[in-house]
């Protein structure tokens, strides 16, 4: 073992630190976490439970992780937290190992950015390249695609499922699905059309662009039933990628509905 660790700090002889390990003043590290080469505790940071923190990941001072979940189910399950390399979790941050009642592991991918005193509840499974801004939460049993983006102050209601490449608008209250490249925002959020920005930052075609707005305009059109328009379109765009992955999203069982546009009242 090649750590650097503070002398205020106090880190379990029994936790397994990897080589390069920085662990700043005032930190805590409890005996069944997992540090990987590079991780850098800045200070004052607790990290807890079966915990592991995949190399060079960084986290800020004040920051709460592993700690038991906040659900009045959990009796003390031997439940895992596992994050990914190369994350970015800022001060004040939390995140909550798994529970016996959704498959007893909390699971962040690789690459992400968790903003002040964003929240990881128990059960959920974050993707790569993830963002949470300030303050965006998650409640317990959410899943979170590849690249999405939570803006300041949002909320993700249990159990919902976020697409890859989605964008949150801030302050929303996400209580539906939302479909991969989907933008959504509001009180109670609402489909606002496609993450067009998003798509084009991240350098997607504008051919697989152009297909995919014409299968959001027939999968949100007002005629027929939804399950019959998924049918339609995964029939009319069957060669286009992204547009399959988003069918496939939709066909995916799940005890949350999608979510919608806004039907405006007729004047």
């Amino acid at each position: 073992m090649n750590a650097t660790i503070h002398q205020s700090a106090v880190v379990d002889p029994q936790a397994h630190l990897g080589d390069g390990v920085v662990i700043g003043p005032f930190c805590c590290v409890g005996p069944q976490v997992e540090l990987g080469d590079g991780v850098r505790l800045i200070s004052h940071v607790v990290v807890d439970g079966r915990t592991r923190i995949g190399a060079g990941t960084t986290i800020f001072p004040f920051a709460a992780i592993g700690l038991v979940p906040q659900d009045m189910k959990f009796r003390g399950e031997p439940s895992e937290l596992i994050i990914g390399r190369d994350n970015r979790i800022r001060e004040y941050v939390t995140m909550n190992p798994g529970t016996e009642g959704g498959g007893m592991v909390t699971r962040v991918g690789d690459g992400c950015l968790f903003m002040v005193s964003a929240h990881v509840a128990h059960d959920c499974i974050v993707g790569d390249h993830v963002i949470l801004a300030n303050n965006a939460t998650l409640a317990g049993h959410v899943v979170i695609g590849d690249f999405a983006i939570l803006g300041g102050l949002s909320a993700v209601h249990q159990f919902v499922r976020i697409g890859a490449h989605a964008m949150i608008g801030g302050m929303s209250g996400v209580e539906n699905d939302v479909i991969p490249f989907g933008l959504v925002m509001g009180d109670r959020a609402r489909l606002s059309g496609l993450n067009l920005v998003g798509l084009e930052r991240r350098g997607f075609a504008r051919d697989d662009i152009r297909g995919l707005r014409a299968a959001y305009r027939m999968l949100f059109a007002p005629e027929g039933t939804f399950a019959e328009r998924i049918e339609e379109v995964s029939r009319a765009f069957a060669e286009q990628q992204l547009v399959v992955d988003m069918v496939a999203f939709l066909r995916t069982k799940s005890s949350r509905s999608v979510c919608q546009p806004r039907v405006e009242n007729a004047s």
